[in-house]
């Protein structure tokens, strides 16, 4: 069998091309005491990798050039040398970008026994669901009766805070990019629904919300975040996840209702996953029983082959993605 990998080529300049992605063969080696080897079947694709191709401090390191690039991926052992994991068995984990990964069983976990596809661990069971679950009942404190803003609802992470924000009891207004995205979010139970590409967001929001909003979920920053700070009530609740207008560069919108911080006493928060990895059971459980009676569903886009990774990552930053985007091996 091939075992390839992307590698960064070298670092982006805004917008990523291909020129600064790399498919090359890995080289083979025996496995170590205590090290299992992995055939990928999915990879995973997300925004915040790029902020990794960036030589910058941040909350993971950087990805180096010349090496191969991580992310998240479900496969099956089919060697082990570590008492923990056998050959057959379903695992998930961040060494993604690769037809194989070879590391030490701890970096490796055991599919749970739920009765869910394997993909699902990397979607609604996985990171995307976890940040979704936790940026909004954790950061954010969302509760029964709050009418919550959704930015990107189209995408892995919003149409799961769209359709927990619902199970728990909530108002939800989703924005989204063109008829067919916003017709989708609906579908997932949004209240309503704001189409930035056919109206100005913050207008488009006041209109959908008209009595305010209680929590805003940010996926996108620049003008959707200023919507929400125009459009928060007293005491507000900001749950900060990714803003993927500055991502490649792009100077964020000017935040006209900044202000309103302090009038409003909106309170902020950055947030990532594994500050709530103490949680995770109770994610599981939740998650595990809204995917088995329907109040969760997910959407893939799915891209074939190991060559489709980066051409997918950019995808991503075009709007190309409906629900999760991944790759499947």
């Amino acid at each position: 069998m091939t075992n390839r990998a992307w590698h960064l080529k070298s670092r982006p300049q805004g917008m990523p091309t291909m020129d600064n992605f790399e498919l090359k063969p890995l080289g083979d080696r025996p496995l170590a005491e205590g090290e299992v080897r992995v055939r990928n079947a999915w990879l995973s694709v997300d925004p915040y990798m790029r902020g990794r191709m960036n030589d910058v401090k941040s909350y993971v390191p950087a990805f180096e050039v010349g090496a191969p690039l991580q992310g998240g991926a479900v496969g099956k052992v089919i060697e082990s040398r570590a008492p923990g994991l056998a050959e057959g068995d379903t695992v998930f984990h961040m060494l993604g970008w690769r037809e194989e990964a070879v590391g030490p069983a701890e970096a490796f976990n055991k599919v749970p026994p739920m009765p869910v596809p394997n993909e699902a661990w990397l979607g609604n069971l996985g990171l995307t669901g976890g940040t979704a679950y936790f940026g909004l009942l954790r950061a954010a404190q969302a509760k029964e009766g709050d009418i919550v803003f959704v930015s990107a609802a189209a995408g892995a992470v919003g149409s799961a805070v769209v359709q927990i924000a619902k199970a728990k009891g909530m108002t939800v207004i989703g924005s989204a990019g063109g008829a067919e995205k916003c017709a989708w979010v609906k579908e997932l139970g949004a209240d309503a629904v704001v189409d930035y590409k056919a109206e100005p967001i913050v207008q488009g929001l006041q209109k959908a919300a008209p009595k305010g909003i209680d929590v805003y979920f940010d996926n996108v920053g620049g003008d959707h975040l200023d919507a929400a700070l125009a459009s928060a009530r007293n005491n507000a609740r900001f749950a900060i996840c990714g803003m993927i207008d500055g991502y490649n560069g792009a100077p964020p919108a000017a935040l006209r209702y900044i202000m309103r911080i302090i009038a409003a006493r909106i309170m902020l928060k950055g947030f990532i996953y594994t500050d709530y990895m103490g949680e995770v059971g109770e994610f599981y459980r939740d998650m595990g029983g809204w995917l088995a009676s329907g109040q969760v569903k997910s959407r893939e886009t799915v891209r074939d082959g190991i060559e489709a990774a980066p051409d997918a990552f950019l995808d991503l930053f075009r709007g190309g993605n409906t629900g999760k985007m991944l790759v499947k091996l």
